[in-house]
């Protein structure tokens, strides 16, 4: 298809079709010349499949609240701030009225102030009041404290001896020991709150005795397992700050999601209003929408993305203009920074100035990165979602995302990071060979225009909340009769509230849970026996110290250790699910944009020594992953194909490697992993095909590729339902299973141990997705089979396209054959998939 561009006018977004500009001509330098120079490039402009530009904004400003405490007011007007955003001054006059509030704004909107500003003014009237902030990050809590230390500095009046620090697994002992005493502002993430802080609170009695705001930022990072389990988190502390008879307004701060006042209120389990009017000023944007060339036209491949990025990132390093290149992966991250720091010796840019950021990187060089990018010292740096969040790196101009970064939320994110002044600023998403990828660069208003996705979390999944309560139980004992959660306001409760979003999977239908609290305290004090019930109450009675045996992610416990055994120090980490594909013996480890080879790990004592090498070459690891269904929870017979949905359990084993060559892409060599597998309970949901229908198109003979077809357009569809990103799930395919009837039988599997939802949406969305995939093999211009739908020619075969695209109208169509319900069933299937990335 030809590219379109999107240009404004008076009175909204048009898209119209992009001619390729001619001549070329002096276009000058930065932001403004590199515009111009892209668009008077027809070989660029002939891979734009859309360019929207939205035009600049100007601020919409309010006076200082006459509430607003004089010395804050000062303290402002020190920094040049003369007025207040129209956000800012709403959630200041809510959260000083004591409403819990949550404030929705783009990225480099001024949040900060929104929270910043009603703590500043209740210490300035009360100096024995104290305020907890919590962020997802360490980066973020550092950031915090030199924001609330400056504004401090600036501030004249009787709170201008304001004492704050992060409390995180990095402070000096000393400084935790001041801070229990007289730390007015604690700034600290999930992880030490539910560790260090709550079992520990007799310790901070002056801060739970003081405790008047709780501020949550980055909201929409609280999803799923992880957001559960912070739910928890925050239910044992307003626990906690009840036994010291303190009741503090809540502040949370979200990028834009498509449910903020569910979320914020499962997570505080009050009412909070909402403040989403963006009352920021904002540079001309410009979303450009790249498809890569097609390299192999008979068979639909395209040049790679990475390869793309390459290409573009090398052309904008002269122009001057500072960037931030996004990559899906750490592995992606390094072999673009290395690409970036080559391109950058080849144009006269120091390449110094290009710079890595991703997890694992050790926080004292996270932070003498930040520095840089605030400097200006870093020129551009390729950085993986870590980077994401609202970490302070100054004003950039520009964000390339290499591929779809798999949700709505995640990609206004990082293109944001861009244009945070009144620039101008661009934003270009290159695609990939993905269904998914090709499906949003034909469909942008998919993405640009559509409601952003829910975040969802379900504090009351059974496992996560009984974890809790013993972590709660140790705290404090529980009373006969308290409940323990599971209150929502009643407006929510009973869906009368105007406007109120849809409830979450797994929302609680309202009112206190006191029989369930009572069932698990019973639970604990008979079966487990880590509780004692004494008269009406329940004392914790066990030696272990409960929240160490809780992890709040997958990725929080037992990290593994990146050890430089020439330079003999530590160098990085990796979490243990990603070390069977990234630090298996003869795996290349990509640091700094240099390589490092595995030379041996010892999986046991979570250790990996590595060696600087030199070498062309970067390694892909390969994974085999089987699902063994548990329990079905739910079912539907459409005739021509059943599905359901429950508890499985998936087990993946890391197999075999590959070396491939920088640049090129060759497959150089490949070795043989010997690793322990990975267990995970969580669920998912599976589609059974009626037999006939399978024989009628040739599944189990000449068309058998089909079922490949169908689990690659399964894998790249789905996400769109259940707005998740593709890695969040693994889709496998069984031809014949012999449990269910012979059955060709399609697995979407979620991710994340206990699930997070994403089975059950998919079980209610599965007559769109089909219907979707469907639309995405009619589009596509391939005769056989492509990356960009079904899969290669070599995948599928010569039949698979076609036959899958049948089958997908006869399941639509639905057949007299099908069968009934079943019961209980406990099958195997195995598939080999390559590892995500």
């Amino acid at each position: 298809m030809s590219p379109r561009r999107c240009r404004t006018s008076g009175v909204g977004v048009r898209w119209e079709k992009s001619r390729p500009a001619g001549g070329g001509g002096d276009v000058g330098s930065g932001i403004e010349g590199l515009l111009a120079s892209l668009r008077a490039d027809p070989g660029f402009m002939a891979q734009v499949e859309n360019w929207r530009t939205v035009a600049a904004r100007g601020p919409a400003l309010e006076p200082f609240p006459p509430g607003l405490h004089p010395g804050v007011a000062a303290a402002l007007r020190g920094r040049g701030i003369e007025a207040l955003y129209g956000h800012q001054a709403r959630a200041f006059e809510l959260a000083a009225a004591g409403r819990h509030v949550v404030v929705v704004t783009p990225t480099a909107s001024g949040k900060t102030l929104c929270y910043n500003l009603p703590v500043l003014d209740r210490l300035a009237r009360e100096p024995t009041a104290r305020a907890l902030y919590v962020f997802p990050t360490k980066a973020l809590s550092q950031d915090q404290v030199a924001e609330l230390l400056a504004l401090s500095e600036a501030r004249a009046g009787p709170a201008s001896g304001l004492k704050t620090y992060t409390y995180d697994g990095d402070t000096p002992p000393e400084v935790r020991r001041r801070l229990r005493e007289d730390g007015h502002v604690i700034v600290t993430n999930p992880y030490m709150l539910h560790a260090g802080i709550l079992p520990n609170h007799p310790r901070w009695v002056h801060l739970f005795q003081g405790l008047r705001f709780v501020v949550i930022d980055e909201l929409h990072a609280y999803r799923g397992v992880f957001g559960s389990h912070v739910a928890n988190v925050l239910r044992r502390l307003r626990r906690v700050c009840r036994h010291y008879g303190a009741s503090p307004t809540f502040v949370l701060a979200s990028a834009t999601i498509g449910n903020p006042r569910e979320l914020a209120e499962r997570l505080v389990e009050a009412e909070v209003k909402v403040v989403d009017r963006n009352g920021a000023p904002q540079g001309e944007r410009h979303y450009v929408f790249v498809n890569p060339p097609v390299v192999q036209r008979p068979l639909g491949i395209r040049r790679a993305a990475v390869e793309e990025v390459r290409r573009l990132a090398r052309r904008l390093l002269p122009f001057e203009a500072r960037m931030i290149v996004f990559g899906r992966s750490r592995n992606q991250v390094e072999v673009l920074l290395k690409y970036l720091k080559d391109a950058a010796r080849e144009t006269g840019v120091d390449p110094g100035r290009v710079r890595g950021y991703r997890g694992g990187y050790l926080p004292r060089l996270r932070r003498e990165i930040e520095a840089g990018l605030r400097s200006g010292d870093v020129l551009a740096v390729v950085a993986t979602n870590a980077l994401e969040l609202g970490v302070d790196i100054g004003s950039l101009d520009v964000a390339i995302l290499c591929g779809y970064p798999g949700s709505t939320a995640s990609f206004f994110q990082q293109a944001g990071r861009a244009g945070r002044r009144t620039r101008p600023s661009l934003a270009v998403l290159v695609g990939r060979s993905t269904p998914l990828d090709q499906y949003l660069l034909r469909h942008p208003e998919h993405l640009l225009d559509r409601p952003r996705e829910a975040t969802v979390v379900d504090p009351d999944n059974l496992l996560i909340k009984v974890n809790h309560v013993k972590c709660s139980a140790f705290e404090a004992p529980f009373r006969r009769g308290e409940t323990y959660g599971g209150t929502l306001p009643p407006a929510l409760s009973r869906g009368e509230r105007e406007g109120a979003e849809a409830p979450a999977v797994g929302a609680l239908e309202g009112g206190p849970r006191a029989d369930e609290t009572a069932q698990i305290l019973d639970y604990l004090a008979e079966d487990a026996r880590v509780l004692v019930r004494a008269g009406d109450a329940y004392h914790w009675m066990a030696e272990a110290y409960p929240a160490d045996g809780v992890s709040l992610t997958a990725a929080d416990i037992d990290a593994f250790v990146v050890f430089d055994a020439e330079a003999r120090r530590a160098i990085g980490e990796v979490d243990r699910p990603s070390a069977m594909t990234e630090l298996h013996e003869g795996a290349i480890y990509g640091f700094e944009g240099e390589q490092y080879v595995v030379e041996r790990l010892d999986y046991e004592n979570r250790r990996a020594e590595v060696r600087r090498v030199a070498c062309d070459y970067y390694t892909e690891a390969e994974a085999e992953r089987s699902v063994k269904v548990l329990e079905i929870d739910g079912e539907e017979d459409h005739g021509a194909y059943v599905v359901r949905t429950g508890e499985v359990e998936m087990t993946t084993v890391a197999t075999v490697f590959k070396k491939i060559r920088f640049y090129t892409r060759e497959n150089v060599g490949a070795g043989e992993i010997r690793l322990p597998p990975e267990k995970v309970l969580t669920t998912a949901t599976w589609l059974s095909i009626d037999p006939a229908v399978a024989a009628a198109h040739g599944l189990f003979a000449q068309a058998a590729g089909a079922l490949v077809a169908l689990r690659n357009l399964l894998k790249h569809v789905v996400p769109l339902f259940v707005r998740c990103d593709p890695g969040d799930i693994h889709v496998l395919a069984e031809t014949r299973s012999a449990v269910f009837g012979g059955r060709p039988t399609l697995y979407v599997v979620d991710h994340m141990p206990a699930g997070t939802g994403l089975a059950e949406r998919t079980f209610r969305a599965e007559g769109e997705v089909l219907g979707t995939m469907r639309e995405v093999l009619g589009e596509c211009a391939c005769d056989l089979g492509c990356p960009s739908c079904a899969g290669t020619v070599e995948e599928v075969g010569l039949h698979g396209k076609r036959a899958a695209a049948a089958l997908l109208q006869a399941l639509s169509e639905g057949s007299e054959g099908g069968e009934g319900r079943t019961g209980f069933l406990a099958t195997e299937t195995t598939e080999t998939t390559e590892e995500r990335r």
